[in-house]
Formats: structure tokens, sequence, C-alpha cells
């Protein structure tokens, strides 16, 4: 296979073609649909027209007239082929998703346990592979009179599945727990795979999209139905790797109790990314050493390096030397790696990166079986097509984009001839020690300095003490903890020594953090200072004169420091992302901030993060906000307080408005923050912007017990004028709070742009308020596939016959208006995507 790699070579530059193939998969994912039949066909015409041209070119125009045109119509020729290639395996990963029509509707399933069981927060977390699905009482054979008529029920082949009740703590039930390969039947209430829009935050729907999961949905048991009832129907002997994983993970936390360590250690050896706790996960991210915690690229590359490293020790020193006359010590050794990044890859759950980087391993491996040596740049670009043709969603990701380029760099910045020179093997000494830590300290230095804008660009964050601390932490975790947790999944005792490098590295780390500014996060800055800094990156990493590097500095200051902007004062804007179903709105004057309700936690208990960790703190980090001035929750309702936690656990919070009541958890945690009840007539005003609360009244927030007023009643209304205009952000009240607002406040409800109440419920927006308000733009945030109805019908129609335009977050992404002079704009527009659309009615099942 290789030699024939060489002779297509002679005729198509492979490197071209690497970059072509890239290229194609490149444009697929950066359309908003997926292409119309029609197109599909004409891109396949031109794909074969070209691969025609250039078949014929090999044996006319090669031999006689010796032109490039050949090589290059079979170049030009992949670019279609692999776009439609991409688009092809799109149209059928978007067809195993789960048809809107059955949004909340509730199903029995037979299927079983895959992957690894998750509990967290009182609540296991798993997938099932759907065998068979009816309605209620269908498979059990217990079908209700006033059940749907049997039929035939099609869902997808995987589905994510929250199973058990909310509010437990402490370790694992094992009495009843599902297990990997078991098959169960389960009545579950289904969702589509809902996400907010991912404007700032990870691509949830990307993920599943990547990952095969069609939908979600919660196990449910009615009270007096037995056919809701989980069941297990047996085992099956299937996922017998994620079975043994499972065992492993329940073992080692019986010998390690609940020291932190555990869960790193779960993480590193078995892909149980969840087990380690989220104080964990946070200092590993400011001191940015999350890409060693979890299995990456690096993990599954070095244990494949130590793996052939001991296998050619062995083979050239062991006692079979009849073996070297066999196979080659290099070609074992890569063999040997390759397999054992395989092995590692299964053991730890066969992730996405974790396969990525065997396929890479294995690319490299075939390459070099020929007796070519393959330049580096040509190696690298035949890799990532390859992993694009068989991931190409990967390309979205940046763990893709960093190993790639981490890579180049310390190619790149190798000095001239240092990869032809030969030196004569040196023995252990001082010699090999000073040489060794040479090469380490450079390979750190060109890592951190040239990947620091690529972390910047994708993660909005970089460690100002990443080199001290990576220096530490790869070799400690690459070379010692990951090889003892793995070897301790053999030998027990091995764990311990594996927890107390762990805890050194956390010793060692704390100091490294209590240095100011250890963690930098700028705003974000326009595309032409995120080129510069790219480029200055390269600049710095080149084996060139420091007079020379010492101009990336100049071209690092605009991705660094970028300008930011603001109101002018006297003028604000609104920010409204989509955080699902839930409310949060940011409010910007000159110089200060104010975010009005922090969203939802998703899921029962947080499963899957809240608001203010996915969507409000990188949006917040973007556009360069440290503090927030003001935080008003507006009431304790969960879909508009939980994200909170997150955001003041990672923000600090200068004065905080809310009607919770003395005691509540939130108010507890912020005892250090000054806190004023949003009482009726409480106003101030910022760079020239008035902010007053309309609502409630002090009467009704002094209430307590059984006289208090429900907690929708208490939301929060604030208004904000500025420059002549007034936003009015209203909370959840109901149509009895509208009417005491007419009534008390006249004229003064008047508004430009008013947050719907209690996210287009038909409860709320009565027709005397709505006349009140009058508004020129109406926002409504809500879920895309809320179980409410939000918004009614009625409400949008209401609003509509006033000339209001009814904006709707969750189709806009991030809706921004800018008060100096009225405009307004989704965020979104330019960023939809094929998989962030529903089912059109022709593609459901």
């Amino acid at each position: 296979m290789v030699s024939s790699l060489h002779g297509v070579s002679a005729v198509m530059p492979l490197g071209v073609a690497a970059v072509a193939v890239l290229g194609g998969t490149l444009l697929q994912l950066q359309q908003p649909r997926l292409l119309a039949p029609s197109e599909r066909q004409a891109l396949l015409a031109a794909t074969l027209l070209l691969l025609l041209a250039w078949g014929g070119g090999q044996t006319r125009w090669i031999r006689r007239v010796r032109s490039r045109w050949p090589q290059r119509l079979g170049v030009i020729a992949l670019v279609p082929a692999a776009l439609l290639l991409t688009d092809l395996r799109a149209e059928a990963g978007l067809r195993d998703r789960l048809d809107p029509a059955l949004q909340d509707r509730l199903v029995q399933v037979e299927g079983v346990i895959v992957g690894l069981p998750v509990w967290r927060e009182g609540a296991w977390r798993g997938q099932i592979e759907v065998e068979r699905a009816g309605w209620p009482g269908t498979l059990s054979g217990a079908h209700a009179a006033d059940a749907p008529e049997p039929a035939r029920l099609v869902l997808p082949r995987r589905l994510q599945v929250f199973w058990g009740e909310s509010g437990l703590s402490g370790p694992p039930p094992r009495a009843g727990a599902p297990r990997a390969g078991q098959r169960w039947r389960l009545a579950l209430r289904l969702r589509p795979v809902e996400a907010p829009a991912p404007l700032h935050g990870p691509d949830l729907a990307l993920r599943a999209l990547e990952e095969g999961l069609g939908g979600q949905g919660r196990v449910v048991q009615r009270r007096g139905v037995a056919a809701d009832r989980p069941l297990l129907l047996g085992e099956t002997g299937q996922a017998r790797i994620d079975r043994w994983r499972q065992d492993r993970r329940e073992h080692l936390f019986a010998v390690l109790g609940e020291r932190p360590a555990a869960g790193v250690i779960a993480g590193l050896s078995l892909g149980d990314q969840s087990a380690i706790e989220r104080e964990d996960w946070a200092l590993f991210r400011l001191a940015g050493l999350s890409h060693l915690m979890a299995i990456s690229g690096l993990h599954v590359t070095m244990f494949a390096w130590l793996a052939g490293g001991l296998i050619a020790l062995l083979w050239r020193h062991g006692p079979w030397p009849g073996l070297m006359l066999r196979c080659p010590a290099p070609r074992a050794a890569r063999l040997g790696g390759v397999l054992a990044a395989l092995g590692y890859a299964l053991l730890s759950g066969w992730g996405v990166p974790a396969q990525r980087t065997v396929l890479m391993l294995a690319t490299v491996a075939l390459l070099r079986e020929g007796a070519r040596d393959w330049p580096m740049p040509r190696l690298l670009a035949l890799v990532a097509a390859v992993v694009a043709l068989a991931d190409p969603w990967a390309l979205l990701q940046p763990g893709f984009w960093l190993s790639f380029v981490a890579v180049a760099l310390l190619i790149a910045s190798e000095p001239p001839g240092a990869r032809m020179r030969t030196r004569p093997a040196q023995p252990l000494g001082v010699a090999w020690l000073r040489e060794s830590l040479r090469a380490l300290l450079r390979s750190q230095w060109v890592a951190t300095l040239g990947l620091a804008p690529w972390t910047l660009l994708f993660f909005q964050q970089i460690a100002l003490v990443g080199l001290p601390a990576n220096l530490v932490a790869i070799p400690l975790i690459t070379l010692v903890v990951t090889p003892l947790a793995l070897l301790g999944l053999l030998l027990e005792p091995l764990w311990l020594p594996a927890v107390w490098a762990i805890d050194l590295l956390r010793l060692m780390l704390a100091p490294l953090l209590a240095w100011p500014g250890a963690a930098w996060s700028p705003a974000a800055a326009p595309v032409w200072a995120q080129a510069l800094g790219l480029a200055a990156a390269v600049l710095l990493t080149l084996p060139w004169p420091w007079a020379l590097r010492l101009l990336a500095v100049p071209m690092l200051l605009p991705l660094l420091w970028p300008a930011l902007a603001r109101p002018p004062p006297g003028h604000f804007e609104l920010i409204v992302p989509d955080v699902g179903q839930g409310h949060a709105v940011l409010v910007r004057t000159a110089g200060h901030d104010l975010l009005h309700d922090t969203g939802p936690a998703y899921g029962r208990q947080g499963e899957a993060g809240d608001a203010g960790e996915r969507v409000l703190l990188p949006l917040l980090r973007r556009l360069g906000v440290r503090e927030l001035d003001h935080l008003v929750l507006s009431h304790r309702d969960s879909d508009h307080s939980g994200g909170a936690a997150s955001l003041l656990a990672a923000l600090p919070v200068r004065l905080m408005h809310s009607s919770l009541e003395p005691g509540h958890a939130l108010r507890d945690r912020l005892a250090g923050v000054p806190h004023q009840p949003c009482q009726a007539g409480l106003r101030w005003a910022r760079d020239g912007v008035e902010f007053e609360f309309l609502h409630p009244t002090a009467a009704a927030l002094a209430r307590t017990g059984p006289e208090r007023p429900g907690s929708n009643a208490l939301s929060c209304v604030l208004r904000v004028a500025g420059g002549g205009r007034v936003a009015l952000l209203t909370g959840d009240i109901g149509q009895a709070e509208e009417l005491m607002l007419v009534l008390r406040q006249s004229g003064r409800l008047r508004a430009d742009v008013m947050q719907v109440p209690h996210h287009g419920s038909a409860s709320s927006s009565s027709l005397q308020f709505v006349n009140s308000v009058t508004p020129g733009w109406a926002i409504v945030q809500a879920g895309r596939f809320n179980p409410h109805g939000h918004p009614a019908v009625a409400v949008v129609q209401r609003l509509q016959s006033r000339g209001t335009e009814v904006i709707h977050v969750n189709r806009c992404g991030a809706w921004h208006w800018y008060g100096a002079n009225a405009s307004a704009w989704c965020e979104q527009d330019d960023r939809i995507r094929y998989w962030h659309l529903p089912l059109s009615p022709d593609d459901r099942p």
C-alpha cells in the first residue's frame, strides 16, 4: 500500500491532495444547510469529469506535453469529492435524530446499556442502544385503552438516559444500578438534544452529532403504573469492555475512598472525567493543565511512545535474537506502539479524541513503513486528511488544531540543519542530562508561546503560569501518574504512589496560582488582531535572531489588549443570550455592567451544567467583563437563578439585588457581597443611565411564611432609561402584578424594549399591560423544545398586532440592542450550521 502511495505521488502531489481534502471538508462544515439533491448531483458530475480528465491526462499529456494540468485537475477534483462525502455522512447522522413530534412523549424502550454509566448529583447518566420502542404498555403487554394504537415507533439508535432521584448524596447505590451490557425495559420521557446557540461555549449539538447521540430521555415511573417500572431483562454479554471499566471504577473508589485524587486516577485510566471534582477542574484550568486531565492525544501518544520504546529494547536485547531477522526492531516498535495506543483507547472508553489519535498514529506508522523519508509537513497534511475523512467534524474541535499546530511549531523552531546533523550516541551522564533538559525546555517554550494565541482564540483564556506548571506537570502526569494509574488496574498498590504524585502536583500549583494575574482572560479581539497574533506566535518560535523575534511583541498587543467597544455616556446596550428555558439579560453602560438573572440549570440538579458556566461566563469573558457591578436575581426559580452559583464562583460581584428571602442558599453564598432587596422605588444612576425597580413592593418582600407571595409574583421588574430610550425587564410577573404596575406606574411603563413576562406564558402579557408598554421590540427567552408551549400564540399575536417586533432569542443566538441609534441584530445569523436546525417534515422518520 505504501509503494502504491509513492506511485500516486508521482502523478498527484500527495501533500497538495491532502490540503484539497481538508479544504473540501472545511467548506462543507461552514454550510448553514445540507446540500439539495440537485446540488449533490452537480457536485458528483463535476468530480467525475475532473477525474476523467485527470485519468486521461496521465497517458497523453504527461508523456507527450509533460504538463502539470492533469495533476492540478486531479487535486481540484478532491475538493468537491470531500465536500460531497462529508455532506452525505452528515445527512445520515442527522436522520438518526429524535423527531421533534416526540418531544415530551412518554414511550417504552428496550435496549442495552453501553458506555460507562455515571453517577452524578443523585442520578445515573448513561447511554442506551435502542432495540425496540413502543408506546407505554405495548412492550410489556399492558396497553391502556385510552393510549394510542400500537404502531411502529422509530427512535434514534442511541439515546442519552438520565435515571434516578435528584437530591440524593453520597456514593452511588449498587442495588438496582444500571450496568454496561445489561438489557433493560424503561419508560422514557423523550427530548431532543437541546443546547443553547453555541456562540461562546461548547457546541453540544455538534458533539451529539459526532458521538452519534440522537436524543435524550428521562426514566419516569407514574404512580400506580406497574408497566412504567424499570425492568432488568437480563445480561447480554455485550459491551464487555465497558462492563470491565465499570467494575474497575467501583473497585478503585473502594480502595482509594474519598480521596480527591481518586477521581483524577479514574479519569486518566478509565476515561471517567466526570469523576474529577469541579474544584479540581477549576484548579487545572487556571493552571493551563486541563489537557492533561482528560484522555487526550497527548496521553495516547505518550503511552504509545513508551510502549514502542520498551518493545524496541526487548526486541534488541531480549532472549530471542531470531526476531530481529524476521522483523526489524523499528517496525516492531511502531506496530507495538499502535496496538498499545489502541488498547489504551479502548480501556479509556474509546472517546472521539482517542479514536483520532489512534488513527493518526496508525497512519504515521503505515507511511513510515516505506523506504521513502516523508517530509514532516507532507506527513502532517496526510495525517490530517485521513482524520478528516474518518471524522470530518474533528476539524471544528480545538484539540485537532492544537495538536497539529504544536507539532508544526516544534518542527519550524528547530535550528537550521539540526535534523541533518548526526551526533554520536552519548552515554548516560551529565552531558546527556543537560542535552535532554535543553530539549525539554525548548519544546515547552515553543509549545507555550506558540499555542498561547490559539488558546486565546479557542478558550478566551491563557494561563500565565502555564510554562512552569506544564514543565512540571507534563512529565509528572504522562510519565508517572498515567502509567501508575493504568498498572494499578492490575496491581492495586500502585494507585497509592499515583495519589501521592497528584497531591504533590496540587501542592506545587497552589503557590503558582497565588500569583497576581495567574490566568489572563482578555476580551475577544477582531479578526485582524487574531491573525496578527497567530503570525506573532510563529515569529517568536522561529530560529531567527532575537532582533527579529522581538518584533512579535507589538504584533501580540492587539490580541492581548483589544480595544473595548462600549456605549457612549448617557446610553446603554442590551445583550440577550440564548440560555434555553430561562432568563438572562446583560445591560452595559459606558463603564458598568449589570446582569438581570443568570439563566437555568440544565437538567435536574444541573446534570449538564448551567447557563452561568456554559453561556454567560464565556460571553462575559469575550466582552472583557472582569466584574459585575450589579447582579439582579429577579426571583428564586431555578430557570432564573440556576447559573448564579457558577457565576459567583468565577466573577466578583459588587452588589446584588434580589427578592430572595433571608437564609436562602445564594444569599448565604454571597455573605461578603452587599445585598439590597429589589423593592419598588429603589433607583440609582450609572454613566448617565438611570436604573429603577418598579416591583415588588417593600410590604410584599417583608411578608414571611404562608403570607409571602409566590416567587413569580415577587419578580424584580427593572426599568432602564438613557439617551431617550427605555428598556423594561419583567422576570416572571403574572397578569395580577401587571395590573398593579399599570395602576401604580401609569405612563412610566412605556418602553422601547420589553422582556416578555414569564417567557411568553398565556398567564402574562395582558392586554392592558401590552397597551401601556407598547414596545418596539419584545424579547422572548424560551427553550427551543420547552414543554410549556412558550411563547403562547395569543401573546405573540397580541404584541404583533400593535406593531411590536417579537424576538425569539432561541432562533437568534444572542440579540443585541444598541440604544444610541436603536439598532438591533442577531449574532447567530452568520453562525448557524445545519446541525443546529430541527428536522424538516420531509426528514422525519
